[in-house]
């Protein structure tokens, strides 16, 4: 789905300065616009930075009551020091004379909800800022503070033990439509499938290779090393080494036809101070069935099926 303008997700959006000139034609023609949020008062009213012009949104337009949580008062206290959306409900003066603008959040998310639900199905790629993370995965504004979920195991297809190991608060990402409950306006993203197969991913590498890895996992036969997000392989047990630690591996063989990569762990290396950006495979389109697996694996067929998952 191309990248609508309209609807981006919050902080995404172009930096314009909010003249009168464009307050007033947002009001006439319900444009949707951004600024940040100064402060909320004690009556629950955010004040929108606009310049020279005072814009509030009030309490019960700060949110629309659909989205979860909306009723908390943390919903509003949490968009103080960040951008926010809005239409512009009323250009006004206050008590003084002074002009002000009467702003709606909560109107500018139902027209972006009601365009994502006229458009959405399973396949469907979207552009993203991610929210908040919690240890069974990661919220990202999918289009004017619409939060949708992207569950731990949907975001790579190496496991990791916290979605901050792959990604940041703030962090533009891709991620696909998974599935969509129109009814309770709910939608659940997928990641992994945008950072290549296991074949694109294998493909960077080779034998003699000597590289940089995660140990994702340690067992009894042996450490899991994350090369990319969407590929690992299997090394003995190094002493000294701990799941987590970010280590040098030489790649002593792949096979394809087992989806597997024999590594010996060269040694522990310091640990990096923020996750990779995602090096994505796909960037557009809409995806139908996605296979990780390579051709002719001997092991059960990882895959995909968007066209199951329903509308």
């Amino acid at each position: 789905m191309p990248e609508n303008k309209a609807f981006l997700p919050e902080g995404l959006r172009p930096c314009v300065p909010l003249t009168p000139a464009l307050l007033r034609e947002a009001l006439e023609q319900n444009k949707i616009l951004e600024a940040p949020a100064d402060r909320c008062d004690s009556a629950g009213t955010l004040h929108i930075s606009l310049g020279p012009m005072e814009g509030l949104i009030p309490r019960e337009e700060a949110v629309a009551p659909w989205i979860s949580g909306a009723e908390r008062d943390i919903a509003r206290l949490s968009l103080v020091g960040k951008p926010v959306c809005f239409t512009v409900a009323r250009l006004e003066a206050d008590a003084k004379g002074a002009p002000r603008a009467l702003l709606s959040r909560r109107a500018a998310q139902e027209q972006a909800m009601e365009y994502l639900l006229g458009v959405l199905e399973p396949g469907v790629l979207l552009t993203c800022r991610v929210t908040h993370m919690e240890p069974f995965g990661a919220f990202v504004d999918i289009g004017c503070g619409i939060v949708a979920m992207l569950p731990i195991e949907r975001i790579s297809v190496s496991r990791i033990p916290h979605p901050a190991a792959r990604l940041r608060v703030g962090q533009k990402i891709l991620a696909a439509v998974l599935s969509i409950d129109r009814d309770a306006r709910r939608v659940t993203l997928t990641h992994r499938e945008l950072l290549g197969t296991w074949m694109e991913n294998a493909s960077r590498f080779a034998p003699g290779d000597t590289v940089q890895g995660v140990i994702r996992s340690i067992r009894d036969y042996g450490a899991f090393v994350e090369l990319t997000p969407n590929l690992s392989g299997l090394a003995d047990v190094k002493e000294g080494t701990a799941e987590e630690d970010r280590v040098s591996v030489f790649i002593r063989s792949i096979r394809p036809e087992r989806m597997k990569i024999k590594l010996q762990i060269i040694q522990r290396l310091p640990p990096r101070l923020a996750p990779t950006p995602p090096r994505y495979q796909i960037t557009d389109g809409r995806l139908e069935r996605w296979v990780y697996s390579p051709p002719g694996c001997e092991k059960p067929e990882i895959f995909t099926d968007f066209t199951a998952c329903g509308p």
